[in-house]
Order: C-alpha cells, then sequence, then structure tokens
C-alpha cells in the first residue's frame, strides 16, 4: 500500500481561490451537496437544465455527476454533461449511483465512464459491479459481505487491473474500509462511523467535496484521499458529541463539524491509513 503524506493536507483549507461546481444531481439530497461546496470554500451550482449547460461549461471549474435518482430528463443531462466535458478537459467526478442494478444503470455509467472522469467512485458493491466481481447487494446499498477481508483484497485486485486502462483516473469504494486506487497505487483509509450510513448524502457530500478541490485545482488522487478523510473525522467529531441523541442530531452535528473541521489544524492527526 501506498505511503500518503497526511500533513500535506494542512494546507488545502482554506481554499486559496473559490471554484465554481457544477452539480447535477438527485434532487433528495441537493441542498446537503450545495451547502457542503459552500462549507469548504466552493460555490455550487446546480444545474439540471441542459439548455444552459454549454454556457455554463465556460465558467465552471468542475463538474459533480451523480446517478441517484434517476429518470429520463435525469439521464440526458448526465449523458450530455460527460461528453461535454470530455470535450472541455472539464475535471469531474462521477458518483455511480446503484451502477448495474437495472439495465440503465449499466449502460448509463458505462457510457460515463468511456468519457474518463477524473474520479469514479460509488460503495464496495456498487465497485465491485463495476470490475464484473459478484456481489449480493440490492438497491443502492453495499452489502456486508463486500467488506471482508477476502473480499476488500478481490476488490482492490480488480480496480488495479481496471485503472491500469484509464491511467488518468482514481477509483474510489467507499465502506466501513476506503479504498483509492490510481494505477497500480492503492491507500486504504479507516476513518468515520457507522451512523454515516443511517441517513441518505453522505456519498452525495464526499463527491461534491471531492469534485471542489478538483476544482481548486488539486489533483484526484489527493482531491479523493483529502474528501474522504475530512468527512469521516467530521463524522467521528459528531459522534463524539452527539451520542446517545438519535441520528437526526447526529446529522445536524456532523454538517456543522464538516463546517468548521478545517479550523482545527490538528484533525489530520486523526487520518488512520490501513497498511
Amino acid at each position: 500500500m501506498e505511503k500518503i503524506d497526511i500533513k500535506t493536507f494542512d494546507s488545502i483549507l482554506p481554499l486559496k481561490n473559490s471554484p465554481l461546481i457544477h452539480c447535477i444531481t438527485n434532487d433528495i439530497t441537493i441542498e446537503t451537496v450545495a451547502n457542503s461546496i459552500l462549507y469548504i470554500g466552493g460555490k455550487p451550482i446546480m444545474s439540471g437544465d441542459s439548455r444552459e449547460f454549454r454556457s455554463l461549461f465556460q465558467t465552471t471549474d468542475g463538474l459533480f455527476l451523480n446517478m441517484g435518482r434517476m429518470s429520463e430528463t435525469h439521464e440526458k443531462n448526465l449523458k450530455l454533461a460527460s461528453q461535454l466535458a470530455y470535450q472541455t478537459k472539464k475535471p469531474t467526478v462521477v458518483d455511480m449511483v446503484g451502477y448495474g442494478i437495472t439495465q440503465q444503470r449499466l449502460d448509463l455509467g458505462n457510457e460515463i465512464i468511456s468519457t474518463h472522469p477524473a474520479i469514479i467512485k460509488g460503495n464496495s458493491s456498487e465497485m465491485r459491479r463495476i470490475v464484473g466481481l459478484p456481489t449480493s447487494a440490492r438497491g443502492i446499498d453495499r452489502s456486508e459481505q463486500d467488506n471482508q477481508d477476502n473480499t476488500v483484497f478481490e476488490l482492490i485486485h480488480a480496480l488495479k487491473m481496471v485503472a491500469k486502462q484509464q491511467p488518468e483516473t482514481v477509483f474510489v469504494a467507499t465502506g466501513p474500509i476506503d479504498i483509492v486506487v490510481k494505477g497500480n497505487q492503492c491507500v486504504k483509509l479507516n476513518n468515520g462511523v457507522s451512523l454515516l450510513d443511517r441517513f441518505v448524502g453522505t456519498g452525495d457530500i464526499v463527491g461534491a467535496l471531492m469534485a471542489t478541490l478538483l476544482g481548486a485545482g488539486y489533483d484526484a488522487w489527493t482531491s479523493s484521499l483529502f474528501s474522504l478523510s475530512y468527512l469521516n473525522i467530521a463524522g467521528e467529531q459528531a459522534f463524539s458529541k452527539a451520542k446517545g441523541h438519535g441520528i437526526e442530531n447526529f446529522r445536524q452535528t456532523f454538517l456543522n463539524e464538516l463546517s468548521v473541521l478545517s479550523s482545527h489544524k490538528d484533525w489530520v492527526n486523526d487520518i488512520r491509513p490501513v497498511s
């Protein structure tokens, strides 16, 4: 496994610029995603109107695509935006929500992958489908069986094989252990708390954070590692403060921590890479 210099993360926030991030995401979590970008110093624009995409691509700094709540219009928007991103070399994060659970999501995901986004992310079960491994997961949630030691090892090996074919793309599989793969490089991270899986939107948030860092000029590898660590440590801080007060209280405390964590300069010391 690769070593990471976590001290380099100290200087990322506050951002030295304020990147404008175009988000085409689901309407369930759209407000949370927009606020998360604002929390770390970016500017979101949540446009789902394809008529203005070409104009927006002239001014935006990054793109976040989320396959979450599908519709014919949403599918068309994701396809058009991914093609425009490819043509204009716009740094893009795609969240492969539900990849492979229907033929529509399979076809859409494959079309977006073919445009070589900077970061392709999904939970461990979604990423297993991408690399052709079996999974017992249902719907958009991951299966616990996909996070055992042997299945994690299997997934890393398969991701490295796929990553060799797309050497400029970072592949991210989220779960109790987060996996980040680029080419033959791999880092595993062991931060976070299980309550982050008890409400919708945490995967959307981490994708939006990644897109914001890409828009600010950071490479896909750094953007992935930083965003995963930042979100999960904010969750750990929230858990210690809201423990025993219910999931909704935890959720609000987590969002507060997301907005202030960067002011605690020693937060990076809590990052836990796995050897």
